[in-house]
């Protein structure tokens, strides 16, 4: 987290948390979700505006973090932001290296070791990680499947419903929560 945020926690201990408004898309993209689009519906059917701007999207992947109830959320100095997810927590990148399994990094740059992969009904490979859960990216999937296909990993099949209690996460906290995170959830902890 940044030091800057941590100085603004101190400062504003108790400012309310929102849900709703920003989200994560399955390629590691980040969206803000305005009112209209929060109307028009749920994640991912109704996305919202892609975030382009880079040092904004940094920001964001710095101070990005889950809760131990497996909400997660963008530290926006005072504010804790939820996170809307369409698939999971994290989107993996994949280098492949020869001679053995690939370096995965998260979307927010964190490299982190596989401890077990997965594949859903509609064949999309996931990993659970040192660092998280999270999908393999989909323009990875080459290096994901020489790592299958060498014996590095292999993967479970699991029902992607069944995924986010399982790995612990939340992929709507506004809908968990109908919108009104619990108030000890804004709270400095």
């Amino acid at each position: 987290m940044d030091d800057m945020v941590r100085a603004a926690l101190k400062k504003w201990p108790n400012v309310p948390a929102c849900t709703g408004w920003l989200a994560l898309d399955a390629r590691g993209d980040w969206y803000m979700r305005d009112d209209r689009t929060q109307a028009a519906g749920a994640f991912p059917l109704a996305k919202g505006s892609r975030i382009e701007h880079r040092q904004l999207r940094e920001f964001i992947e710095r101070n990005y973090e889950g809760t131990p109830d497996g909400a997660w959320y963008f530290q926006n100095g005072p504010q804790r932001v939820y996170v809307e997810l369409e698939a999971a927590p994290h989107v993996w990148r994949l280098a492949a290296r020869t001679g053995t399994a690939p370096e995965v990094r998260s979307h927010t740059g964190q490299t982190v070791a596989v401890e077990s992969a997965w594949c859903d009904e509609r064949g999309r490979l996931f990993l659970a990680t040192d660092g998280g859960f999270g999908l393999v990216h989909t323009q990875d999937m080459e290096a994901a499947a020489d790592a299958v296909e060498a014996g590095l990993w292999s993967p479970g099949s699991l029902h992607f419903d069944a995924m986010p209690a399982r790995f612990g996460f939340c992929l709507s906290p506004a809908a968990k929560w109908d919108g009104h995170p619990p108030r000890e959830a804004a709270q400095v902890g």
